[in-house]
């Protein structure tokens, strides 16, 4: 394998490109993190010069990046790598372009890093073998979501496998790549304190939010055809989840990693017709306000032409089948328009099998509360006495907080640049295997499949709040409530 390699981003000029990539790479040659990256070749549809491109690329950094970590030094290396061809993607004359400039460089080694819509991505890849520009050298980034329901994900993933194997292929979700996600595993597995408790004896249950403020963002036309269960819980909380639930690896290489998190998705208890009602709520917001801004409905914003079934929120109560996590409900929720973006992970204890302080109001549950977005960071929500001189010994709550306050703030990165250097590095760790990606999209459809037979309701929920009334009540029910 290649040491170096060139990165070919599809959808170069992009959303994706402009606001996550390019500034993430940026971030690795600022850091001195990009010694084995050579070039970084943009595609797009249109024409466009690659001094004109290198324009346009420094405009958006100046944007997008934060103001102290710009640096005209930086930038001239930066600048020097940058290229740009175009490339429509069914048209073969386009990628013989791609073969001259790729052959004219000085490394075998190619990363394709595919930030187009999935419907694309065999295209692509059979393209880019038919100009022979796939090598043994040769590895592919796919973002999500991969697929719209198991059928078509596997037929992504076939078309895929025909030009790259499972070992050249990273599937990319950045919430793998956040700081406090990677965590868990020096949390769980480093400490003696925690990892003996990491089971049903001593947890009383699991919660993972993921809130948004925003609505669909100009996604409208591509989130009324998906929801927040395909856009959301496919992914994002279910790779979380699996990580909170998996067992201890064998080592911390990706394959030993990607087997304990597989067995997880495979544990997960069927929601069918026969307790979707009790396991599942489906939310969408109405007009409301966020952040003191009056904003409009779902259905208000774009000019949806079916959408009459799609949820933006969603709440569920998941089941892991294995001895470590019988009788463990994890509850799940995620939403848009809700009052305020943040992502957590709570892990609630039982309480104790006699209390000394039965009658004290301040007597709660110990919960250890991982924080994902905005701030990244975890705490321990303890109790201890009051001070004060009383006759009555009491309780009051305190947050022993578990982060690293010394650390530098210029150790902390994006996502991006973790996922980005260990995809150019050829490190599959925090990345999805195609049988985890298969195996989640079985667990959403079965779902979907309970929903539509059922024809179970959408709730709504105003603009603002935390979703629909229901959801507390699926939590309320098991004498629990959402940790806000």
């Amino acid at each position: 394998m290649s040491e170096i390699v060139d990165l070919v981003i599809f959808g170069g000029t992009g959303d994706l490109s402009t606001r996550k990539l390019l500034p993430a790479l940026y971030q690795l040659q600022r850091h001195n993190l990009a010694n084995r990256l050579n070039r970084i070749i943009a595609t797009g549809r249109g024409e466009m010069e690659t001094e004109a491109f290198r324009r346009e690329a420094r405009a958006n950094l100046e944007k997008y990046l934060p103001h102290e970590n710009w640096d005209e030094s930086v930038w001239e290396a930066f600048r020097e790598r940058l290229e740009y061809v175009k490339v429509d993607a069914d048209k073969a004359d386009d990628y013989q372009q791609l073969a001259q400039l790729l052959t004219a460089g000085n490394t075998s080694g190619r990363l394709y890093y595919l930030a187009t819509l999935p419907s694309l991505y065999g295209e692509i890849c059979q393209q880019l073998q038919d100009a022979g520009v796939v090598n043994d050298d040769s590895r592919v980034v796919l973002e999500k979501p991969l697929g719209h329901d198991l059928q078509s994900c596997r037929a992504i993933n076939q078309q895929v496998g025909r030009v790259f194997d499972e070992e050249a292929t990273f599937r990319i979700d950045h919430y793998l790549g956040k700081e406090t996600v990677q965590n868990l595993l020096a949390l769980r597995f480093g400490n003696q304190l925690f990892h003996p408790m990491w089971n049903n004896t001593f947890i009383s249950s699991v919660q993972i939010t993921v809130a948004e403020e925003i609505g669909v963002a100009g996604r409208g036309s591509y989130y009324a055809d998906t929801g927040a269960l395909r856009d959301m819980v496919q992914n994002h909380l279910l790779q979380v989840l699996s990580l909170v639930a998996m067992e201890p690896p064998a080592t911390l290489k990706a394959t030993d990693i990607r087997d304990e998190k597989m067995k997880v998705l495979r544990c997960l208890e069927p929601i069918t017709a026969d307790n979707v009602k009790e396991c599942t709520v489906r939310g969408r917001y109405t007009a409301g306000a966020v952040a003191g801004k009056a904003v409009k409905g779902f259905l208000e914003e774009d000019a949806f032409h079916d959408a009459d079934n799609t949820e933006t929120f969603v709440a569920l109560k998941a089941s892991i089948n294995n001895w470590r996590w019988a009788g463990v409900p994890f509850y799940l929720r995620t939403g848009k328009r809700l009052s305020r973006r943040y992502s957590e992970i709570v892990i609630e204890y039982r309480q104790q099998s006699f209390s000394l302080f039965a009658n004290d109001p301040q007597e709660l549950t110990n919960k250890l509360v991982i924080h994902l977005q905005p701030e990244e960071s975890i705490s321990l929500h303890t109790v201890n006495k009051k001070p004060g001189l009383t006759n009555k010994l009491r309780l009051q709550p305190v947050e022993l907080h578990l982060t690293d306050e010394s650390q530098n703030r210029q150790d902390s990165y994006d996502a991006y640049e973790r996922l980005l250097l260990d995809a150019i590095h050829g490190d599959q760790t925090l990345f999805m295997r195609r049988d985890e990606v298969e195996t989640a999209w079985r667990w959403i459809d079965s779902i979907i499949e309970a929903w539509d037979e059922n024809g179970t309701a959408i709730k709504s929920y105003n603009a603002g709040t935390m979703g629909p009334n229901a959801a507390t009540a699926l939590i309320a029910v098991d004498g629990r409530s959402w940790h806000e």
